[in-house]
């Protein structure tokens, strides 16, 4: 049985034991509804529920999950301060027409507490931009994803292209799994000044959220003007422009735009994306942009 109703006209149930969520699911499946999952950590905003749009025009039954999971966060002060905002997603989720609502306890994830988790081979990685600045952090995204997978099983998982290297992580993670769930990952929303959808956004202060922006700004500059050859001085001046806007960068990265090598010498024809990762004051926010064709 679900845990309760949320709201009887929408029909959004919640759950916070896997067991239950098992069994409502199985009765789905069993008359052959195909399932979408987006799994997020609360705090939600437009570009969380353009997932569940997308994810109710293409399947039968939308889940999705809010849980903030402990083992993927490096900082322990971030991990503290993680908006939560659980009324307002709840009724955010209801007006979405989202079909369920997962809502699990740590204890509930991680039944064994956090010693001995699993390990992955995520290769290389593991060991550039977000791997490299936070350490254990695609780990601990392994881990609660795939849990979360083992529990919905679903047809169709869909992911925020903000958040591209883990994208790409949760890629590697479905084929260790040899799982045959579509992964989709969907453009990322923006605010009307081009900054990228995030819950940190929440975070900032007004001087904060104004120089925001400037990792838009310097994103679209490296769009405009990358040339085939060197990248060096485009790099640069993308990161001049960041350090106008009090940021405090942990990387600027032109990379390959299917393996996330970077990209030193350009021969006018790679796949590039750009990539940063910066800090007002003690907020830290990422973005990406495709800087050439658009990928297939």
């Amino acid at each position: 049985m679900a845990a309760f109703h949320v709201n009887k006209n929408k029909k959004m149930i919640l759950f916070k034991k896997a067991n239950d969520l098992i069994k409502d699911l199985s009765q789905q499946k069993s008359i052959g509804r195909q399932v979408g999952f987006v799994p997020t950590m609360g705090a939600l905003h437009p570009g969380h529920m353009s997932l569940i749009e997308t994810s109710k025009k293409q399947t039968g039954l939308t889940i999705c999950s809010i849980f903030v999971n402990p083992t993927q966060f490096n900082d322990p002060k971030d991990f503290q301060k993680y908006p939560q905002t659980l009324e307002q997603d709840i009724y955010q989720l209801e007006r979405a027409g989202t079909d369920f609502l997962f809502l699990p306890e740590v204890a509930e994830m991680y039944p064994e507490g956090f010693e001995g988790l699993e390990s992955y081979d995520l290769g290389y990685l593991e060991t550039i931009l977000e791997g490299k600045y936070r350490p254990g952090h695609f780990q601990g995204v392994c881990q609660i994803i795939h849990r979360f997978l083992k529990i919905v099983e679903p047809d169709h998982l869909y992911m925020g292209q903000k958040d591209y290297q883990q994208c790409m992580v949760i890629k590697r993670l479905l084929q260790e799994m040899q799982s045959k769930i579509v992964l989709h990952n969907c453009p990322t929303k923006r605010e009307k000044d081009g900054l990228a959808m995030s819950s940190r956004n929440m975070r900032l202060n007004s001087i904060q959220r104004q120089n925001a922006t400037g990792i838009f700004k310097a994103l679209t500059f490296l769009k405009k003007n990358i040339q085939p050859g060197n990248l060096a001085d485009p790099i640069n001046q993308a990161t001049q422009l960041l350090t106008k806007n009090n940021f405090k960068i942990d990387y600027v990265e032109i990379s390959n735009a299917r393996t996330l090598q970077p990209v030193r010498q350009w021969d006018g024809k790679q796949n590039l994306i750009a990539l940063v990762a910066a800090f007002q004051d003690e907020i830290r926010l990422i973005d990406n942009m495709i800087l050439n064709d658009e990928l297939n």
